[in-house]
């Protein structure tokens, strides 16, 4: 199940790129186990994911919580708290 990785602010200067394509295995279930699974790949992954609660996720263009499944999901974007003005 390829997934499209979106970074945005932040988070995409920590990754160091704006998106990747990834194939996580059949066991990475929820927002949170991919961003786990990321980040026992790559150290900036690791930093950039390090404090979760400064973290919001969106699957395929919908607002979801961390835990929230990726079953199907095509794209998976990951950004800081966003606030309006």
């Amino acid at each position: 199940m390829a997934i499209e990785m979106l970074y945005f602010a932040w988070v995409r200067e920590g990754v160091g790129r704006g998106s990747e394509r990834v194939d996580p295995p059949a066991d990475v279930a929820t927002v949170a186990d991919l961003l786990d699974w990321l980040a026992a790949d790559s150290p900036a992954h690791a930093q950039a994911f390090g404090d979760r609660a400064k973290l919001r996720a969106a699957v395929d263009q919908a607002f979801v919580p961390l835990d929230a499944g990726i079953a199907g999901a095509r794209e998976v974007a990951i950004f800081p708290p966003v606030t309006g003005g």
